[in-house]
């Protein structure tokens, strides 16, 4: 079997694998590739992968609005959830943001993504904030917790 191996994605071709699971979990607003080589340029990027497969990504946002917290986001596409990969990506996105020197963690979670929410939510993340982007029809959900 082999091993989650998470990797910052070098090249086109690892940011479209970013891409692809982006927007497969938040089809409301899918990004283009130059969309994702612009969000590579300001945020921590990361894709997982087992063997040559795409698993997962993450994303980790640093301080802006709230200088004392980053955003941390884990996805894991829906045929690999429930062994692990999330709670991986997390702690690994909790590294990147810890050594950024935060005190606090916020995520976002598309509210129609129910499993994405009761993975924040057993992770100690509690509710502030609520908003729908122009054009959509579903929320995304903020969420903020200490770090850990």
């Amino acid at each position: 079997m082999d091993q989650l191996r998470i990797v910052r994605p070098v090249g086109d071709e690892m940011l479209g694998h970013w891409r692809h699971v982006h927007n497969t979990i938040i089809p409301t607003h899918p990004l283009s590739l130059a969309d994702v080589r612009e969000r590579a340029a300001r945020h921590h990027l990361d894709v997982a992968y087992l063997g040559d497969e795409p698993v997962g990504n993450t994303t980790v946002r640093p301080p802006d609005e709230n200088p004392d917290a980053a955003v941390v986001i884990a996805r894991v596409l829906p045929e690999h959830r429930g062994r692990g990969h999330g709670s991986a990506l997390y702690e690994h996105a909790l590294t990147t943001a810890r050594a950024l020197g935060v005190t606090q963690v916020e995520t976002v979670v598309l509210e129609s993504n129910a499993s994405g929410l009761a993975f924040a939510l057993a992770r100690g993340f509690e509710e502030f904030d609520r908003y729908v982007l122009d054009g959509d029809e579903i929320a995304y959900v903020e969420l903020r917790r200490a770090v850990p």
